[in-house]
């Protein structure tokens, strides 16, 4: 599922069956600089609540019949210079539920022992 404003401006090999636009940054900060960018989105996440993302996510995972989500956004991470609002949600996620997100792909292992974020 898709947690960006818009869809990819390319061709994607999966389908996004999903979309969850509460997940989404908003357009005012979107441009920002990262540590101003981080606040606000983190703001947006405290704002909507844990609780509320979990009933968003259970619902897709019912209505899907599976389980395991997937939160795409299209950032290269592979590219140092880049870095994605997937992973700051994972914090927020992590610091508000206990819970923690893995990334999937050839980083998995670099965010998992914190070296990339």
């Amino acid at each position: 599922m898709r947690i960006t404003r818009g869809a990819p401006r390319f061709k994607l090999p999966y389908p996004l069956a999903h979309s969850v636009r509460e997940l989404a940054p908003r357009g005012d900060y979107f441009d920002k600089p990262r540590p101003e960018f981080t606040a606000a989105y983190r703001a947006d996440l405290d704002h909507l609540g844990s609780q509320t993302v979990a009933e968003l996510l259970r619902a897709i995972a019912d209505a899907s019949g599976d389980h395991r989500l997937v939160l795409l956004c299209f950032e290269d991470l592979a590219d140092p210079a880049q870095w994605c609002h997937r992973r700051i949600f994972a914090a927020w996620w992590k610091d508000t539920t206990g819970d923690d997100v893995r990334e999937l792909g050839p980083l998995s292992d670099q965010y998992e022992q914190g070296t990339l974020m």
